[in-house]
């Protein structure tokens, strides 16, 4: 049954994608099968992002939730399809009642029995699911129900999905390819842990164990015993959308403070325990009568390791301070830059980065717009963006669009510096660094004295001649090979414009010449080739020069 149902939805989501899958190919081939490539116009890729956002939303819950997490991934989509994608909403009108009701019974049994009293008309509806409110053993609660039928609609969409990537990865270059191959398993997982509110339940519970002490957060409880892995019963916390400010206004809050509170909330989750809330937008944060801020919904929430732990306070560190090179080792052993990355360049972009996005004072600039910037180079080289960095960044993306509605002056990396301060990160990374420059003194003085008896030995061996040099040449971009193919080709279609020559000027049958023409016309047409294909990844010459990123930065 499902395959039928994924076959009917491969050719429904084919048919849908098919005029942006012949606009990207023509991009490729002017001639879908020859012809040189075009140069697309941010404003046509604005339009084919609209596009884009249109068809997802029409092709429904599952594809909602991939433009959400294409939303996260620069090294996958240009920035304007980023930006696009960014503001798709998972907002779904909440099934029927009795359908709901059947999946609720399925799973804790009859309605009266489990909940004193259950309001059946939804309170909010999603992709994945639906909340109502409840009454359980006589508190208040949310009860979270898995959508009816989405299980087999999106174990269909994921065959889509995996049918569909060896027709996408045709279009596209081998890095891009590999970026989209580990988005298609991040899906996956992703969506399926996302559809598991067991396991949303016990990210919940550890959230909430992490902040047991700290009054300026509040985590629901949850409720086991009225709990599956279809339905999340939690406690119900009512409080006023993070958003409304004139209600926050009214209520006589600090907007500022409760930016700070929930900007050092995401610090402390991130780079202090690890494991963090990853859906930060409006509808799942509330503030409540006391100014405590309120999550909602960890069906999206992520771990970080403590390597890339200690490698996210290096680069706010970083940043903090404007050290462009330290800005780079950090995204180098991050994993999102390649070592062989032009440094240079890369500097240059993280110059300008930090420049454009000053205010009057030296250290007031936005993260929002440094994100900007750097996915766009994502793109451009292109980077490989791991996923639960893919997270973090959306996670810092979203919190401080959120923390600027609250206050248009506020200032992230003054608060990260704060709170890296007080904590005791800078310190430490600082003595760190000190450590590390240490050791290489102490390394280049070792070299001094075992360096010259080698050296010795190096120019004794020179002057008896009997220095043997190994060399071995890495080619990781093809170059060598590339250039051999072309080598050889070159050879064919000279040997056969000489060999055509030779016979038609002595004379012989002018038909023997054109044979040997028409037997070289196909190599002739691979040397063209061989030629004109652009060679992707960090060789290529970059397009982040200042003019270019003015003009990007006036687009949007």
């Amino acid at each position: 049954m499902v395959s039928l149902r994924a076959y009917w939805r491969f050719l429904v989501v084919v048919r849908r994608f098919l005029p942006l899958i012949l606009a990207w190919t023509r991009d490729r081939r002017r001639f879908l099968l020859f012809g040189g490539s075009r140069d697309v116009d941010t404003e046509t890729r604005v339009h084919r992002a609209e596009v884009l956002l249109s068809t997802l939303l029409t092709l429904g819950p599952t594809f909602i939730k991939l433009g959400q997490l294409l939303s996260t991934r620069p090294d996958v989509l240009p920035p304007e399809y980023v930006d696009e994608l960014s503001s798709l909403q998972d907002e779904v009108p909440p099934a029927d009642w009795e359908e709901a009701k059947e999946v609720l019974e399925d799973e804790l049994g009859p309605v009266e029995e489990t909940f004193d009293d259950f309001d059946t008309e939804a309170i909010s509806g999603a992709s994945l699911g639906q909340v109502y409110l409840a009454v359980h053993n006589g508190e208040d609660v949310a009860v979270k129900v898995r959508r009816p039928g989405i299980v087999s609609l999106v174990n269909a969409d994921l065959r889509v999905v995996r049918w569909s990537l060896p027709i996408i990865v045709f279009f596209i270059d081998e890095a891009r390819s590999f970026s989209l191959s580990n988005l298609a398993e991040e899906f996956s997982k992703t969506i399926r842990e996302e559809m598991d509110y067991e396991r949303e339940r016990a990210m919940l519970i550890e959230i909430r164990g992490n902040f047991d002490d700290d009054e300026t957060i509040r985590i629901p409880q949850a409720h086991p015993d009225a709990s599956s892995e279809a339905v999340l019963t939690m406690e119900y916390l009512p409080g006023t959308k993070i958003n409304n400010v004139d209600e926050l206004d009214a209520k006589g809050f600090d907007r500022t403070r409760l930016a700070e509170q929930l900007q050092r909330i995401y610090l402390k989750m991130i780079i202090d325990d690890g494991v963090f809330h990853a859906d930060p937008h409006p509808g799942n944060l509330a503030v409540d009568d006391e100014g405590s801020i309120i999550f909602y919904d960890f069906g999206m929430s992520g771990r970080v390791d403590p390597y890339i732990q200690e490698k996210i306070v290096d680069f706010y560190t970083a940043v903090a301070e404007q050290n462009t090179d330290a800005i780079l080792d950090a995204l180098i052993e991050m994993g999102t830059l390649s070592p062989s990355a032009d440094r240079q360049v890369m500097g240059q972009v993280m110059e300008l980065a930090i420049q454009d996005a000053r205010g009057e004072d030296i250290e007031q600039y936005r993260v929002q717009q440094i994100i900007d910037q750097v996915e766009g180079t994502i793109y451009e080289f292109p980077l490989r963006l791991p996923r639960n960095l893919a997270l973090i960044l959306r996670v810092a993306t979203v919190v401080e669009g959120v923390c600027v509605t609250l206050d248009t002056d506020f200032d992230f990396i003054s608060v990260a510096t704060e709170y890296l301060t007080e904590q005791g990160y800078r310190e430490e990374t600082i003595k760190r660094i000190a450590e590390g420059a240490a050791d290489q003194v102490q390394a280049t003085a070792g070299a001094l004295v075992t360096v010259p008896p080698k050296l010795d030995r190096v120019l004794d061996s020179m002057e008896a001649e009997n220095l043997m040099i190994n060399v071995n040449i890495e080619d990781e971009d093809d170059v060598l090979r590339r250039f051999a193919r072309r080598l050889i080709l070159g050879i064919f279609v000279a040997v056969g414009v000489l060999s055509a020559s030779i016979v038609y000027s002595f004379g012989s049958d002018v038909r023997v010449a054109v044979a040997i023409l028409a037997t070289t016309l196909p190599v002739t047409f691979a040397l063209y080739r061989a030629f004109k294909r652009r060679s992707s990844g960090f060789g290529t010459t970059p397009q982040f020069t200042r003019q270019n990123m003015r003009n990007r930065r006036g687009g949007k």
